[in-house]
């Protein structure tokens, strides 16, 4: 399983943070040149790289950590997402009617076609999710909702090796309405730094 991170702001830094700390591959691209951000992601560790857009896409999961915005553009650059697997970890500060009526990541589910499309790693502010999760015999919970129970069960594994406790609160509709932020409207678990007891 190969794993990219997209947009290398806190959140994205965040992330690469975790992979690193972990010893697991990823390939890291923003919209700047993989030149210009390449001594960042060697700061953080060797096992994280700074890639073109195009090289970082041929990873079978992609972790969406651009400005909402911008997923679009994203979108476009493969004619089809087939296969491959999009967490989408963005917040949309955005009125509702913007996104159809619809939960944000459901809205970016229509732009990546084919793909299978998990809302994750987006409650907790980038410098928690920067820390290392396992915090005196706890794991610091992430969220993870999909309409694909399969790709939900791959993203919990990867959440599992990075340290984090996986906690499925239902379908983009259901229970990930409560990790979405829509306009001025936060869900109500996001900023919910929880941890998790290993049973």
């Amino acid at each position: 399983m190969s794993y990219a991170i997209v947009g290398f702001g806190a959140v994205g830094q965040a992330l690469a943070r975790a992979f690193a700390r972990r010893n697991i591959d990823v390939i890291v691209a923003s919209r700047r040149p993989p030149e210009a951000v390449a001594p960042q992601a060697r700061a953080i560790g060797p096992t994280v790289v700074a890639k073109s857009l195009r090289k970082a896409l041929e990873a079978d999961t992609i972790i969406l950590a651009v400005p909402f915005g911008e997923h679009r553009e994203v979108a476009k650059a493969l004619p089809s997402w087939k296969g491959k697997t999009i967490i989408d970890a963005m917040n949309a500060l955005v009125p509702l009617e913007a996104l159809d009526g619809l939960p944000s990541s459901a809205f970016v589910a229509k732009a990546f076609t084919g793909a299978r499309l998990v809302k994750g790693f987006n409650h907790l502010v980038a410098a928690t999710l920067a820390a290392d999760p396992v915090v005196e015999g706890g794991h610091r919970v992430v969220f993870l909702s999909s309409d694909d129970e399969d790709a939900t069960a791959s993203v919990a594994a990867l959440a599992k090796q990075l340290g984090f406790a996986p906690v499925k609160p239902g379908k983009l509709d259901e229970g990930g309405a409560l990790v979405h932020a829509r306009d001025r409207i936060w869900g109500q678990l996001i900023f919910q730094d929880l941890f998790k007891k290993e049973p």
